[in-house]
């Protein structure tokens, strides 16, 4: 199976979405039945601070619970709206924010942040041409951020997911005040991020039973497997409770530049490896053994391969022993979290 190919169907009763290049899975999206979903929007009622960590404990409806970054300028009893931004780990608080955005495929609308801007990646001319449709259908005051993929879009699609947009956040912003907790949204699942995100030229294939018919479920299969090739060697990927430990091996190959060349092809290997799995938080890498002037190029070749990758990772650096470290925002849930038994 070349070229691209979307698959939306379902792993027992969860909504799910898989993206294949040329065969081979590059992304997965699969929905969680028992925690609000990232991007939902809640009214919720200030609880408690938690001085030590300068954040605030908030009530969300059914009893569930969220926590704020911040605290300052806040009260118990208060209520603001917030946007749940990941997903929470070990019985811990849905982390939320109140910087609440509405994002579709063509626009981002932002509350409280004004003005019109227009995504770097699209050229000059159509950045006029853009801004020009922008200010004539966007009259709000609201802020409005225009997406890549409008380069290419219909005009009419365009200013219809700006007024779509506009008219949800007027909705949703109006509801802040209220005494008990409310979900106003409940988040996109992943057939709707797919439509949302996954904006290339592909095929879209709908049909049932569309995971197992194009492989989709063998590959997930093999996902539970730690090994990663990645034909310079290999590279263990292994969840902990504390972080997430990638190990990189040259295999057979004892030549002078058998680590460099397999750190190289685990630096590009690595964004997809965590994506698919869902993993997030810390990650601590421990390349194969390379002189101290190999760092520089692994740390270029890792920010590239980070940078073509939807999750926002950031790169912290290298431990005294050696090691490098990453954070990784926590937008999916783990395969062992998401998926069946027996699978």
């Amino acid at each position: 199976m070349n070229g691209r190919t979307i698959i939306l169907d379902h792993i027992g009763e969860r909504e799910a979405a898989a993206y294949m290049i040329d065969g081979k899975l590059d992304d997965l999206l699969i929905d969680d039945l028992d925690a609000p979903r990232p991007g939902a929007i809640f009214r919720a009622i200030c609880d408690r601070p938690l001085k030590g960590q300068g954040g605030m404990m908030l009530r969300l409806p059914d009893g569930e619970k969220a926590f704020l970054r911040y605290s300052k300028g806040l009260r118990p009893g208060q209520p603001m709206l917030v946007q749940v931004t990941g997903y929470a780990e070990g019985g811990k608080a849905v982390p939320v924010t109140d910087r609440v955005l509405f994002k579709s495929r063509y626009v981002i609308v932002t509350p409280g942040k004004p003005g019109i801007n227009v995504s770097r990646q699209i050229e000059d001319e159509q950045r006029d041409r853009l801004l020009e449709l922008a200010h004539s259908a966007h009259d709000t005051e609201h802020g409005l951020i225009i997406r890549s993929c409008c380069a290419a879009a219909d005009v009419a699609e365009i200013i219809e997911d700006i007024e779509a947009m506009n008219t949800l956040a007027d909705a949703i912003m109006s509801e802040g005040e209220g005494t008990e907790p409310e979900a106003l949204t409940e988040g996109d699942g992943p057939h709707t991020i797919a439509w949302r995100e996954w904006t290339g030229r592909a095929d879209v294939v709908t049909d049932a039973n569309g995971f197992e018919n194009l492989g989709v479920l063998d590959q997930i299969e093999n996902l539970s497997d730690p090994k990663v090739l990645i034909g310079e060697g290999s590279m263990f990927v292994e969840p902990t409770r504390a972080l997430v430990a990638v190990d990189v091996n040259t295999g057979g190959d004892t030549s002078p530049a058998a680590a460099l060349k397999a750190n190289l092809a685990s630096c590009r290997a690595l964004p997809r490896a965590l994506r698919l799995r869902g993993l997030g938080g810390q990650i601590t890498v421990d390349f194969a053994p390379m002189s101290k002037a190999h760092r520089k190029q692994v740390e270029q070749t890792l920010r590239a391969a980070l940078k073509a990758d939807p999750i926002e990772t950031s790169m912290v650096g290298w431990t005294q022993m050696g090691l490098f470290e990453l954070q990784r925002k926590r937008e999916r849930l783990t395969l062992t979290r998401t998926l069946p038994e027996g699978l």
